[in-house]
């Protein structure tokens, strides 16, 4: 599993036994985490990659705390034009337009069910189920922390389908692609750019409910 940052690093590694899983930082943004999952892969030939940690969701069924599986992936801040050869925005030329999670880790992760009631004081204000809420979509990933609407506004333009923004899981996808290695991505959902000003909600989000977020993580490595 491979994390950016300290604070998911410091979510994530109390659950796992470190003789079960191995869980690397790679640091923030897409080359830091490529150059982690080439070394990851030549060092433990691992049996399938996961990318966890946080990240901005839209919809309107997207609420913080939520988390968003990868069915699929693209680059929201990749366009390779037209002059060297047909290619769609996201799409870097010679590879696929998007790329997928693999089939058999995407349908373990849609069965999950993960009841919150043992922490349900650290739901947001105005969730009363208990349940937490899994959407499995489209990722979209850039060189860029998203902390203004408008800059949410231009990625939704070119991806309007997209559930979560983030600044890793495609680069970590695409590596997997290459190196022909089964991936998915798991993102729970720190803010809502699009309902948000000066990224509060991101903040909010490690100062009062970080905690216990990262456990359908934790619920779905334990169901492979």
């Amino acid at each position: 599993m491979i994390v950016a940052m300290d604070k998911e690093y410091k979510q994530l590694r109390p659950l796992f036994p470190e003789d079960q899983l191995i869980l690397q930082k790679s640091g923030i943004g897409k080359v830091n985490a490529a150059i982690q999952t080439v070394e990851m892969i030549r060092q433990y030939k691992p049996d399938c990659i996961i990318s966890s940690g946080c990240a901005g969701g839209n919809g309107d069924d997207i609420n913080v705390q939520d988390v968003v599986v990868s069915s699929s992936l693209v680059y929201h801040d990749v366009y390779c034009g037209q002059a060297i050869g047909h290619s769609v925005y996201g799409q870097v030329q010679g590879l696929p337009a998007r790329f997928t999670a693999d089939p058999y880790l995407l349908e373990k992760a849609q069965q999950l069910s993960i009841v919150r009631s043992s922490f349900a004081r650290l739901l947001p204000k105005g969730r009363k189920n208990c349940q937490l809420s899994i959407h499995s979509g489209l990722i979209v990933t850039g060189d860029w922390f998203v902390d203004s609407k408008e800059k949410m506004r231009e990625i939704v333009g070119h991806f309007p389908e997209a559930r979560a923004v983030d600044m890793e899981s495609c680069a970590i996808a695409q590596v997997c692609y290459i190196y022909k290695v089964p991936f998915i991505s798991f993102r729970v959902i720190s803010d809502i750019p699009l309902r948000d000003t000066d990224a509060s909600q991101y903040h909010d989000f490690w100062d009062t409910i970080a905690q216990n977020s990262f456990q359908v993580t934790k619920t779905f490595i334990e169901s492979l």
